[in-house]
């Protein structure tokens, strides 16, 4: 299956199907580096999110870009998301302008709900003092004032990341505005596949984050099982095809029509992911890929970092 360079977003957007994960990048002097390496590249698809901590940092390569006149802004597509000490109704606006001041945008092309769970705010509070306190909300009030922002032209398109099917079919139903794309942890020996059948269905873009299956220590959570991307079957695959571990893993993806937004600083590995628009993985090979699923045992995200939030009511993931 020939793997789509451009994924169709409403209202005729287009999303990059490679994207740039910036989410381990809090660094000024390396992001800087590694942004300007994956502009020069050809990545145009640049993901972030207000917790990332990097949003000012983007802004500030992107406007240098811009002004020297090597890129317009209708040439990148931008996403950022709301983070959880932002899911209240009062707070959407408040976050989503937050956020296109730190990347000095007038828009975003994609603003996304980055968790099912809201935490209490703290003004001027650390990340230990804002993700202390699980908070209630309601889902629908919350997509209510994600709808708003495209109202006033502050982003093109909305979605939601991490969240399960039940919860996307009841903001399906309600919605005015529907959810054009989801982003959840998606890898090949993590698969997800009836909730990305699901998605495709009902015309919702799937964006793949650590779609390598984070192949150094996890940033989040201990991994329970070796990194696939280092395994046996992955490399036999890779050779056959002259091509690097994760282009497989990265191709595998873009041929079961989801987009991915692998996160590296390495000028190589940034040049490979990009790579992956030139060959095509046979379909024996793919069933092969498919039977490397795991499941959960493969999930390295789980955001178990805020205490207590397994027992909350709307905890996305399935143990």
């Amino acid at each position: 299956m020939a793997a789509k360079i451009l994924m169709d977003m409403p209202d005729d957007l287009k999303m990059p199907a490679i994207g740039l994960g910036t989410g381990s990048l809090s660094q000024e002097a390396e992001l800087e580096k590694t942004l300007d390496s994956a502009l020069s590249l050809g990545y145009r698809h640049i993901d972030t999110a207000f917790a990332y901590d990097n949003e000012v940092f983007i802004g500030s390569v992107l406007q240098k870009w811009f002004s020297s006149g090597k890129l317009k802004r209708e040439d990148i597509f931008v996403t950022t998301k709301l983070p959880m000490y932002g899911v209240q109704e009062d707070r959407v606006e408040m976050f989503m302008k937050k956020s296109l001041e730190n990347l000095q945008l007038d828009y975003v092309d994609l603003y996304l709900v980055h968790f099912p769970i809201g935490t209490k705010y703290i003004e001027n509070g650390t990340d230990d003092d804002n993700y202390k306190d699980i908070d209630v909300f309601d889902h629908l009030e919350i997509w209510k004032k994600m709808e708003e922002q495209v109202d006033a032209g502050r982003t093109k398109a909305i979605g939601l990341s991490n969240f399960n099917q039940r919860q996307i079919e009841k903001i399906i139903e309600f919605a005015r505005i529907k959810p054009a794309c989801l982003q959840v942890e998606l890898h090949v020996d993590f698969q997800q596949r009836g909730l990305v059948e699901f998605c495709h269905k009902n015309d919702i873009v799937v964006v793949a984050y650590s779609p390598l299956g984070s192949p150094g220590p996890s940033e989040m959570e201990p991994r329970r099982l070796p990194p696939v991307i280092h395994t046996e079957d992955i490399k036999k695959i890779a050779e056959k095809y002259n091509k690097t571990p994760g282009q497989i893993m990265l191709r595998y993806l873009l041929q079961k029509n989801i987009a991915a937004v692998p996160k590296s600083s390495n000028i190589e590995r940034l040049e490979e992911n990009i790579d992956v628009f030139d060959f095509e993985i046979s379909s024996d090979d793919m069933r092969s890929l498919d039977d490397l699923e795991a499941g959960n045992e493969a999930r390295l995200a789980n955001f178990k970092f805020i205490p207590g939030i397994e027992q909350h009511p709307e905890y996305p993931f399935e143990e």
